[in-house]
């Protein structure tokens, strides 16, 4: 069952970044690494066309409450997000009664392979198993989709 999300007023530091709300002030940010070809498509959405496709999105974020931008604590710049979506694949049992969701995510091109994902999904599972007592948290990638794997696969996540 999903889990109900709100991510307003959470806060989470890890060593290099700060996840946090998404805000207004975000927006030119959003925009540079989302119109980069091979960013989107990785996470199933395409590159934006404008920097107002950015800000329906960043809107959308917003009222949503489910998504957490991904700052560098050492320039305060937005390189990507984390969010809690809906479910998208049924487990089944033994997760039928218990509450949870799915985590996705996407990374500027210009900071892949650094650790930074890993770094950043690792303390939103950490909060939401400690602070929010969910049951569990899942994950998926395409099957194109080797660095979602790894990032997976750093975070604990066990194949189902």
């Amino acid at each position: 069952m999903n889990a109900i999300v709100d991510v307003s007023n959470v806060v989470l530091e890890t060593k290099r970044l700060i996840l946090r709300p998404w805000a207004e002030k975000d927006l030119e940010d959003f925009y540079e690494y989302a119109k980069v070809d091979g960013v989107g498509q990785m996470a199933g959405w395409n590159p934006h066309k404008s920097i107002h496709e950015s800000r329906h999105i960043l809107n959308l974020f917003l009222e949503e409450k489910k998504t957490f931008s991904i700052q560098l604590k050492e320039t305060s710049k937005v390189i990507g997000s984390v969010g809690l979506e809906m479910l998208s694949v049924d487990l089944g049992h033994p997760y039928t009664n218990q509450k949870g969701r799915e985590v996705g995510y996407v990374l500027s091109r210009e900071y892949l392979g650094l650790g930074i994902m890993p770094e950043a999904v690792k303390g939103v599972v950490q909060y939401y198993f400690n602070q929010e007592h969910y049951d569990f948290l899942q994950c998926s990638h395409s099957l194109s989709n080797s660095q979602s794997q790894r990032v997976i696969e750093k975070c604990g996540f066990a194949f189902v």
